[in-house]
């Protein structure tokens, strides 16, 4: 069953047998909206959105995985390639980050989930935009957090993925949906400390 989350909302990630969770993945998904006007459909150009992962040890940025840096150091947390163009919408996923929560260093308590409009569009150019969480063991949708709102903003943090009460704790989820603005995670590196 999937949990539609708010802004600022928490699951836990504990599976309801009492197991833990071992890999999830983070899905992007995202569509270009309609244009009007002969003209602007003609001028239209294609939208490019980035998913980013930012692993943090503490207040401290300590590895990021993105379309330029597709794994981690570790190995724990992959991304599966660059969708230039998007396009799936409300069905799968345009771009995925893979994270296997049993091989993320004890010293990593908390990934943050970006995205970023590379090409420069804002996200009022953007329809049926969203991040879902899945397990990855059986491909079970637990959440989904829509972008809605549409805004002159260029990037979102989306959401973080934590260990509760730090490190060696049970992995949690966090919607956020904070606009901002930036083409890349290195962007929002400020910005992504107040949400730690």
């Amino acid at each position: 069953m999937t949990v539609n989350l708010a802004k600022g909302q928490r699951i836990n990630l504990s599976k309801s047998d009492g197991g833990e969770l071992s890999a999830v993945r983070m899905g992007l998904g995202w569509q270009a909206a309609p244009r009007k006007g002969l003209l602007a459909r003609l001028t239209a150009k294609e939208i490019d959105l980035d998913a980013s992962a930012v692993l943090f040890a503490g207040r401290e940025a300590v590895d990021v995985v993105f379309f330029q840096h597709l794994t981690s150091d570790d190995g724990s947390v992959r991304h599966t390639g660059d969708n230039l163009v998007g396009g799936t919408g409300q069905g799968g996923d345009d771009e995925s980050i893979l994270i296997d929560l049993q091989r993320v260093p004890a010293h990593v308590d908390q990934i943050l989930f970006t995205v970023n409009s590379f090409t420069g569009q804002t996200f009022a150019e953007v329809q049926n935009a969203f991040c879902r969480l899945i397990d990855e063991t059986n491909g079970q949708e637990l959440a989904r957090y829509t972008l809605s709102g549409g805004g002159p903003y260029t990037a979102q943090i989306m959401a973080k993925v934590h260990r509760e009460g730090g490190t060696g704790g049970a992995w949690q989820m966090s919607a956020i949906g904070a606009p901002a603005t930036g083409r890349t995670f290195q962007d929002l590196l400020p910005v992504l400390a107040s949400h730690l």
